[in-house]
């Protein structure tokens, strides 16, 4: 049996992780994410398009596979490494994003 504490920083990793991913592949101007937006919109009928287009589209199926991860590899540490670095990544980018003079 897991411990509370540890599902509660597991949720709260992997809802961080996720919003990052999300916002990778909605908002982000990373050329290979470009690249893959692109062919995706070029490809896809348009009523998918939001798909890529729309956080709110898109996180679900980003937390999917992400919540699928997490309960059959019962916390694997691949799931803490690859959710730890987008958590960290998005945390810090907030505040960089706050703290930045104007």
């Amino acid at each position: 049996m897991t411990p509370d504490w540890l599902v509660l920083a597991a949720a709260a990793v992997g809802v961080l992780g996720t919003a990052r991913a999300t916002r990778l592949v909605v908002d982000d101007t990373w050329p290979p994410v470009l690249w893959l937006r692109s062919w995706y919109l070029s490809r896809a009928p348009e009523p998918w398009h939001d798909l890529v287009q729309c956080a709110f589209c898109l996180a679900p199926w980003v937390a999917l596979p992400n919540l699928a991860w997490a309960v059959l590899s019962d916390l694997h540490w691949s799931w803490w490494l690859a959710n730890g670095w987008f958590a960290a990544a998005y945390a810090a980018s907030m505040v960089v994003v706050r703290d930045t003079p104007d």
